[in-house]
């Protein structure tokens, strides 16, 4: 089976890094694998896409700190972390930082295979979910400022007749522009405009 995205893998320690790098290569992910945090850090860029399995205890930065920081930086790639000395306190802190999964080490193959697969359909739907977001962002950029003002008071459930007086135009006037802006948009009912336009 065939990955798209990259299992980034984030431990300070050699085997571990290379037991899972095999491991998750052998199943056809594509993996990346970093020695700390602060490495990972330097070289990510806003444009990988996949998720990341990091441990949470390493010497220097720890798992718990890389997570808090991406997310900082607007990085919303989704996190596994992995544990050698699972807590409570440290998977609940994990799980409200969002992270997909916490694993205590050593792994049940299955279960971080479960995992793997779950960050990257979460992954992949952020990605479709951004790619929808952008087009409607191009799209609403084509609308003239008046055609934008008239969705503006059409989203908040105003009727023609009520538009026309607001905008010193008239009724016919506004159908006209409401006529043209859901045209350029693609839609074709007000529940489609109002979702394109929470966007």
């Amino acid at each position: 089976m065939q990955h798209d995205l990259t299992v980034f893998i984030v431990d300070d320690d050699p085997a571990v890094r290379d037991a899972l790098g095999l491991l998750l290569g052998i199943r056809g992910y594509r993996t990346a694998v970093f020695s700390s945090g602060e490495a990972f850090l330097q070289g990510w860029q806003p444009a990988w896409s996949g998720c990341l399995l990091v441990d949470i205890r390493m010497s220097g930065m720890d798992g718990l700190t890389l997570q808090r920081e991406l997310g900082e930086r607007g990085c919303r790639i989704p996190v596994i972390v992995m544990s050698g000395h699972g807590d409570v306190g440290t998977a609940r802190a994990a799980f409200k930082a969002d992270a997909v999964d916490f694993l205590e080490k050593p792994f049940d193959d299955v279960k971080l295979i479960g995992a793997i697969d779950e960050a990257l359909s979460r992954a992949r739907s952020d990605y479709s979910e951004q790619q929808r977001r952008n087009r409607s962002a191009g799209l609403l950029a084509e609308l003239t400022p008046r055609e934008r003002e008239v969705m503006q008071l059409v989203v908040v459930g105003r009727h023609n007749r009520e538009i026309g007086p607001a905008l010193g135009i008239s009724v016919r006037t506004v159908e006209v522009h409401k006529a043209r802006l859901m045209s350029k948009l693609g839609v074709d009912n007000v529940a489609d405009l109002v979702r394109i336009s929470m966007q």
